[in-house]
């Protein structure tokens, strides 16, 4: 099963060859004016400059050969040699039926299966999540369903960032805010002998009553300050940093505080978001890895010693710009953020061997990962070319400047969802809709409401842009807008519920009216959109598609009534109904959205 875009290409390429021209010239594309065709070649142009020949003599012959084809009611010459095509009504009408006989609403599958690892969130151990990680966690988990819905086999991973220099900042400004606890760490690590089961017990008791994310929330900063600022506080925590790595029992047992309490608020800021993780791995996992990896390197002639710290060159000959070399062990002797992902680039390869590692980062690290790609390119830990950064832009205000609380500080993620939530009970009420839904009921819509408004916003941009965020814009139920979405398709489900208890069912679908038209040809349009979602790691083409979607049946809903049609008509109708239903949910699906079933 081929959509109609792919299929007429295929059709014409082979009038273009069949004229003895290129077949490559033969691509077809929607029209730029449906009002004339429904898909049109500008090909016969291209041509005319190489073969020197007149376009409109060219297009003639090519038309001459379609004019054949079953699919087309119409094929003309317009201007200077633009192709034009409509599809017959019976040609329409059977591509719609195949669509909605199809448990993939017409989306096809990879050819060669590839093993996919999705990078994505990135979130920092004691520290709760900010809206700075609400983009790399909504488009990597966009990435990823789209990768796994086109038949790759995909493992997303949360990546930590638990094991650098920030863990030494905040476990000494713990240390220096709390007596107890730095007397505690001291004499675990001034031990000889492990920490007993029951001396943990004990010890995260303590902790947990002294030590919560908000308090690291609050000390981090102002530990990064300091170490900005007062040389031997920095120092200090680059030792610390150190000594945990060597696994010092006071240091260790306080850094595994920390992750606990970080991994609950965690655990619920990507529960409400919809984002999952099949592996919660961090950069501490790799830490038994760096040790071995060091020799490795060292053995392969690829460490230089600069300033007592150990680096691998990556500049090459024609670099258009200075790249650093990766810094692998800091004059202090401790792992960096670089060595870590090095030795995260090696475990995956021994782990999962991907065909593919995808980065779904902040833009701003994109030399960060560059570099990193080829030291692991250098080291022979992955093929050159399958370590690819996605990177982003940054999410703004109204300002432009990148989002804040009106205070000026970074706003938490969790304050962004429920400040969303609370706005999309106030449209919800404001728009007369959900007044029959009980109180959690109402509660879980509104909540759908809010994620829609807050994915949507994000994702219908292309992701290497920069957006500006407008709360009141993306929690409307008009324009392009996840809440709009989500409207066109409770109501489609409630003309189906309306349909059912009526006794009224689908049946084959027959197109004849323009509005219908242009709904089954949207539905065609889905595998175009996913393939190129796929292709270019952009989950916009989908939202596109999906606002494209509910916009045609917002047409189609006002000039082709069903539920008064007379009933073979009205059994189409419903059949197209429920198809595009499907493939709306189906789309917001793929981009993370989940759809109520009223409102």
């Amino acid at each position: 099963m081929s959509d109609l875009k792919r299929g007429l290409s295929e059709a014409v390429a082979a009038a273009f060859a069949a004229a003895g021209l290129p077949a490559e010239l033969g691509r077809v594309t929607p029209s730029d004016r449906p009002d004339l065709a429904d898909f049109q070649c500008n090909g016969a142009l291209a041509a005319a400059k190489t073969a020197r020949r007149d376009p409109r003599e060219i297009a003639a012959g090519v038309t001459a050969t379609l004019a054949a084809d079953p699919r087309l009611s119409a094929v003309e010459i317009a201007g200077l040699g633009f192709i034009n095509m409509r599809v017959s009504d019976t040609a329409l009408s059977e591509r719609a039926n195949e669509i909605a006989a199809d448990p993939r609403l017409g989306a096809s599958v990879v050819e060669a299966r590839r093993r996919i690892l999705v990078d994505y969130a990135g979130p920092n151990v004691a520290k709760p999540m900010h809206v700075g990680h609400l983009r790399s966690s909504i488009i990597g988990e966009a990435i990823k369903r789209i990768y796994r819905f086109r038949g790759d086999l995909v493992v997303g991973d949360a990546h930590f960032g638990d094991w650098g220099y920030q863990m030494g900042l905040i476990i000494g400004a713990v240390m220096d805010e709390d007596p107890f606890i730095k007397a505690l760490v001291e004499q675990l690590n001034g031990r000889n002998q492990p920490v007993s089961a029951e001396e943990e017990k004990t010890a995260f008791a303590a902790l947990h009553d002294r030590v919560s994310l908000e308090d690291l929330d609050r000390l981090y900063p102002l530990a990064a300050a300091k170490g900005k600022a007062d040389i031997e506080y920095r120092e200090r925590a680059r030792r610390m940093t150190a000594e945990l790595q060597a696994k010092a029992p006071g240091y260790h047992l306080l850094w595994r505080h920390f992750a606990r309490v970080t991994k609950v608020a965690l655990e619920r800021d990507f529960h409400a978001l919809g984002v999952d993780f099949d592996l919660w791995k961090g950069e501490s996992d790799v830490d038994d890895l760096i040790a071995p990896m060091v020799k490795e390197l060292d053995a392969k002639g690829l460490l230089v010693d600069d300033q007592g710290a150990r680096i691998i060159r990556v500049a090459r000959q024609g670099d258009k710009r200075d790249l650093p070399p990766l810094l692998v062990v800091s004059s202090e002797g401790s792992a960096m953020y670089g060595t870590t992902d090095l030795a995260t680039v090696l475990d995956r390869e021994r782990s999962f061997d991907p065909d593919q590692v995808l980065y779904v980062v902040d833009q701003r690290q994109a030399d960060h990962f560059e570099v990193v790609f080829r030291a692991a390119y250098l080291a022979g830990y992955a093929p050159e070319g399958s370590l690819e950064h996605i990177g982003f832009g940054t999410m703004n205000g109204t300002d432009g400047k990148p989002f804040k609380t009106r205070e000026g500080g970074v706003l938490k993620l969790n304050d962004l969802i429920e400040m969303t939530r609370t706005k999309a009970r106030e449209r919800l009420r404001e728009a007369d809709l959900g007044a029959e839904l009980d109180p959690d009921a109402f509660d879980d819509t509104a909540h759908k409401v809010a994620v829609a408004a807050l994915k949507f916003a994000d994702l219908q941009n292309f992701r290497g842009t920069s957006y500006v965020f407008d709360l009141d814009r993306f929690t409307s139920f008009e324009g392009k807008t996840g809440p709009y979405l989500l409207y066109q398709a409770v109501r489609v489900k409630s003309v189906l519920r309306k349909a059912a208890d009526e006794g009224a069912e689908a049946g084959e679908i027959v197109i004849g009216e323009p509005a219908e038209r242009e709904l089954a040809l949207l539905l065609d349009a889905f595998d175009h959109a996913l393939a190129e979602a796929y292709e270019r790691k952009a989950p916009n083409f989908i939202a596109d598609h999906a606002y494209k979607l509910a916009q045609a049946f917002s047409r189609f809903y006002a000039a082709c009534p069903i539920l008064i049609a007379e009933p073979p008509v009205k059994a189409s109708r419903l059949a197209l109904a429920s198809a595009t239903l499907r493939q709306l949910e189906l789309a917001l699906t793929l981009l993370g959205i989940e759809t109520p079933e009223r409102m």
